[in-house]
């Protein structure tokens, strides 16, 4: 006989209190097996493809892990030093840039911004803070990183736990499904197949659009000349998760570098411009359709509150689980949704239908 739905909910409200109390006490311990989790989730969907093709799971887990052996040294060696470097010279840069935009505006506004003016004062003072603490703070994000997550922990545990849960993971979801309670087992695997959509369609499709505009955009405005560019596509693809937020940040740094760096000569600022034109095309037309679709789920303010509060409350181990816990909740409340529209409470005394099941 089932247990009455207050002992259901007593059990897993425990359940659920013992799973935060773990993540808000052991956050950074579990941080390099969250990381190994989300990357082998993320990697799955290849090694499943890889088998479809007449390969054993250990050759396809070896595979993908030999190519992103290739892939980390090729970044670690051309990239992220390029990256930090031009990350750097962006801050010490800023104090200059702000000489010469008030310069800019002096020529063009004289009466607005002398050389007493309160605005020409809190240009030089901004790119003055910016450039004494910007260079300060990005030196401190990366030693307290390494201070606090244990950079070799990070390089050493997290490929290894990613391998093996890659390798086991059909094994484990089996597992757990026989682990379900018999009488809730069809509605779990019900939610649990649209929270693994939900995750997929996001996290896979908007990670993968993240990285073709991020490395479009870096590449093309680099080719244009422009400087820091490859941080400016950095920026861009990284919000790129926001709509046109990564659009709008990456383009108006890009531009506004620009303007400095070829004023005078027209066609390069617009052809800064016409290459972010081009990734919102690209972006809205075919990566975004085609690689996320119309049904994620995942509303942009529900994902930035999300990893606002988990972030406040568990820290960087809160923002890695914002995602899941956002689109696992978003699946929850759609279902007592669904739900409550076929309760007396929502039909009243004439009777509620059957719920329909979900496709």
């Amino acid at each position: 006989m089932a247990l009455p739905v207050r002992e259901q909910f007593k059990y897993w409200g425990i359940a659920a209190a013992i799973f935060f109390l773990l993540l808000y006490a052991l956050g950074d311990q579990l941080l390099p097996f969250f990381l190994g989790a989300a990357i082998a989730y993320f990697l799955d969907p290849v090694a499943d493809w890889l088998e479809a093709h007449g390969f054993s799971r250990a050759v396809a887990t070896g595979i993908i892990t030999i190519s992103a052996i290739v892939i980390f040294v090729i970044l670690a060696l051309l990239v992220i030093p390029q990256l930090i470097e031009q990350a750097i010279q962006l801050f010490n840069a800023v104090p200059q840039l702000a000489r010469d935009l008030g310069t800019f505006l002096t020529e063009r506004f004289p009466s607005l911004l002398d050389e007493s003016s309160t605005v020409r004062q809190s240009l030089n003072s901004l790119g003055q803070t910016i450039s004494e603490r910007g260079g300060q703070l990005l030196e401190t994000a990366l030693t307290s990183a390494a201070s606090l997550i244990n950079i070799i922990v990070l390089f050493v545990i997290v490929p290894v736990v990613a391998v093996y849960l890659l390798l086991d993971w059909d094994r484990m979801i089996a597992r757990v499904d026989e682990l379900l309670p018999r009488d809730h087992a069809p509605v779990i695997r019900r939610l649990a197949g649209n929270v693994d959509k939900t995750l997929a369609g996001f996290i896979r499709g908007m990670g993968t659009v993240c990285l073709i505009l991020g490395a479009y955009y870096a590449i093309a405005l680099m080719l244009i000349g422009l400087q820091f560019g490859l941080v400016v596509g950095f920026v861009a693809g990284l919000l790129t998760f926001i709509p046109y937020v990564g659009a709008i940040v990456g383009g108006c740094l890009a531009v506004g570098l620009a303007l400095f760096q070829f004023w005078g000569e027209w066609w390069w600022i617009v052809a800064v411009a016409v290459v972010f034109q081009i990734g919102q095309i690209a972006e809205g037309n075919f990566l975004t359709p085609k690689l996320v679709g119309n049904s994620v789920g995942l509303h942009p303010v529900w994902l930035i509150l999300s990893l606002s509060v988990f972030g406040a409350l568990f820290g960087f181990v809160g923002m890695l689980v914002a995602v899941p816990m956002a689109a696992a909740l978003g699946v929850l409340v759609r279902f007592l949704i669904e739900q409550y529209r076929y309760s007396r409470l929502y039909t009243g005394i004439s009777g509620a239908a059957e719920p329909e099941a979900e496709d």
